[in-house]
């Protein structure tokens, strides 16, 4: 279980809890900024445009994140405001794994240029490797086609048919399966570190 890399390896622990709350943050932050540019002011009216992770994740998340190492956020929108209804939701939808995309793109940067600059001394290799990784993975698993993650929300616009499965059941148990599956696990952090070598490449 997570909890146990707590004794196992504290500092490891701590940066992978860090690296979360600070990446699922700035993704929920990236959908409501995205929903006000497309002219939905729920963020805003609903006090979510803050840095406060306990408002983008809540208590449960923030528990289950400690326990398990596995958590998750959630930006209040209404896409009745949206200026258009397809394009706008793709965009609101969109914008919070590619600002994962943005933060890793942003550490392997550093990690290029941290043995030509005094970044070491500030922030570790290890750090930056781990922010990259972990934030590919949001990436990658968001952008999956499976209600109710982001990556349905994009796909459905292109194929509208699909959109009453958004509030299925199946999605859960989908995702439940892929959690538990090693093949799956396996595959998305193979992916992500395949990603960082070709980008640092």
């Amino acid at each position: 279980m997570f909890l146990e890399t707590i004794f196992d390896n504290p500092v490891l622990f701590l940066r992978i809890v860090l690296i979360l709350i600070l990446s699922i943050t700035l993704h929920e932050l990236a959908h409501g900024i995205a929903a006000i540019s497309q002219g939905d002011d729920t963020p805003q009216q609903s006090g979510h445009l803050t840095l406060n992770p306990v408002v983008h994740m809540g208590v449960p998340s923030l528990i289950f994140l400690c326990l398990a190492g596995i958590a998750w956020g959630q930006m209040p929108v209404n896409p009745s405001k949206f200026r258009h209804e397809k394009w706008s939701n793709i965009i609101v939808s969109a914008a919070g794994p590619l600002m994962n995309l943005l933060i890793a793109l942003i550490c392997i940067g550093l990690l290029k240029v941290s043995s030509e600059t005094g970044i070491r001394q500030i922030l570790s290799t290890e750090f930056l490797y781990l922010a990259a990784l972990y934030n590919l993975v949001l990436m990658i698993f968001n952008f999956l086609p499976i209600p109710p993650l982001d990556g349905f929300h994009v796909f459905s616009e292109f194929f509208p048919r699909l959109k009453p499965l958004q509030n299925s059941p199946w999605g859960f148990a989908i995702l439940m399966i892929l959690f538990v599956s090693p093949v799956f696990s396996s595959g998305l952090w193979l992916t992500a570190r395949w990603m960082i070598e070709s980008l640092s490449g």
